[in-house]
């Protein structure tokens, strides 16, 4: 996490998703941008056991259902790279923003490594703002949540973009990162500083690189998301929220017009994290996407792969309107493109 942003709010509705995989050593290269994305839609993981992950979302966290649905067939196999899947995904909200999660019926994928580190390159967590932080903490521990961080950490004055903010991050139920993350006054967007409820919505979701210039020019310079703040953060309470020795991180923060925002998390402290496994795959557990809003979702395709040689066509699944794709930027973190 990082320091104050702001956006302009807008609504976008969930769209189905269709999926194209293209090869995780995608990289942008300088070509000009001819359709920046619209919005950020949701953030997505996948899960084991969809009603234990439902309770625990629901039950200790307040989102609520949205949709929910069951996939199968040819086309969705071919889409993922997924053969003879068949998958229950449900949408959840949280005051104006959308998680995903799907459930993999068959076939089962791998677990989230139970060595994982915070400054490992497949890690990620999304940013819930919380309205009291003690009284979150304090829920947390009732449901007997597993810590990844140390406990709730206040980020030092000293750091005038993240100064005050206190945070936590914590495991759900299939191992998955989250935080919870309350601005003090004067940071963050105004409807973060409302004192109920408990969980306010999400702010942004953040991903480890192993170089910001190369992430940006995947994600700024071909994506079209904006730059809209950074900061260098470290000392004993960031190495306790991040539960990493020594922590110092450079952080980016990047937002589209609508939607929570993405935080780019280098390390420039310790940098023995690990890569993101080359043979990952959408069942896997310790998959996350991000899906993004294009009207041209076609060029978008075709600035983020402008370096590829290996080209590859929208597909549209039967029971869903508009297209979309699936790729993965220079660490192998997945990002889905959806067009109208």
């Amino acid at each position: 996490m990082s320091g104050a942003t702001s956006r302009r709010e807008a609504t976008c509705s969930n769209r189905a998703d269709v999926i194209l995989l293209v090869p995780a050593a995608a990289r942008s290269a300088a070509a000009p941008l001819a359709a920046p994305i619209a919005a950020i839609v949701k953030v997505g993981m996948t899960v084991e056991d969809m009603d234990r992950a439902l309770a625990f979302y629901t039950g200790v966290l307040d989102f609520t259902v949205v949709s929910d649905v069951e996939v199968a067939g040819p086309a969705y196999g071919a889409l993922t790279g997924v053969f003879s899947l068949r998958a229950r995904i449900v949408g959840l909200r949280l005051g104006d923003e959308v998680i995903e999660l799907t459930e993999y019926l068959t076939p089962r994928g791998r677990t989230v490594p139970r060595d994982s580190r915070s400054n490992d390159r497949w890690f990620r967590h999304v940013a819930i703002i919380t309205s009291d932080m003690a009284t979150a903490y304090a829920r947390l521990r009732v449901h007997k949540v597993r810590h990844a961080s140390t406990g709730p950490q206040r980020l030092p004055d000293w750091n005038p973009n993240a100064g005050g903010i206190e945070a936590f991050y914590f495991h759900d139920p299939d191992g998955h990162v989250l935080e919870i993350l309350q601005f003090p006054p004067g940071k963050g967007e105004p409807r973060w500083q409302s004192r109920e409820p408990l969980f306010l919505g999400i702010d942004h979701t953040a991903i480890v690189v192993a170089d910001t210039a190369a992430s940006l020019g995947f994600d700024r310079d071909a994506l079209g998301l904006r730059v809209v703040g950074a900061s260098e953060n470290y000392g004993d309470e960031q190495a306790h929220l991040n539960n990493v020795r020594g922590a110092h991180l450079r952080i980016t923060t990047l937002r589209a017009d609508a939607g929570p925002g993405v935080e780019l998390l280098e390390y420039l402290a310790p940098r023995d994290g690990r890569p993101y496994p080359p043979d990952a795959r959408p069942n896997d557990l310790f998959h996350w996407q991000t899906t993004v809003l294009s009207a041209r979702p076609e060029t978008t395709l075709q600035a983020l792969r402008a370096d590829q040689q290996r080209d590859g066509a929208l597909v549209a699944l039967p029971d869903a309107p508009g297209a979309a794709a699936l790729v993965r930027d220079p660490d192998g973190h997945a990002l889905q493109v959806v067009g109208p």
